[in-house]
């Protein structure tokens, strides 16, 4: 078993996805670090109540994504601009209305990863 697989078997049952950015990450990263692709805008590191109101335990499929700005997948899920990773295809929930209004004030149109919005 490689490192990665590993890593995602042992921590599974506390990985979560970023409703924001689809990545999928420990519990305890986003609580101490925040999300590598959206902290500046979600600013959930330290805070138990954002991470669970802007992460979801609930996702369908897993892409691995070492050069974003060079993969079709990358650019297809809309992550061609984040850091590498392991992302979620699907998230199942959506940001709170709040956290979506504080976005658009920032000229961030949020998409919903669960499959509801078309593109």
């Amino acid at each position: 078993m490689t490192i990665l697989a590993s890593t995602i078997s042992a921590e599974k049952k506390n990985l979560r996805a970023c409703l924001l950015c689809g990545i999928v990450l420990p519990y305890k990263h986003f609580l101490s670090e925040g999300c590598p692709n959206c902290e500046t805008l979600l600013q959930i590191s330290a805070s138990e109540d954002l991470v669970q109101e802007c992460t979801s335990p609930i996702y369908e499929g897993l892409l691995a994504v070492m050069q974003p700005t060079e993969s079709w997948v990358a650019k297809w899920q809309r992550i061609n601009r984040f850091v590498g990773g392991i992302y979620a295809v699907r998230v199942q929930g959506q940001l709170p209305e709040e956290v979506i209004e504080q976005l658009s004030s920032r000229g961030v149109q949020y998409r919903p990863r669960d499959g509801t919005m078309d593109d």
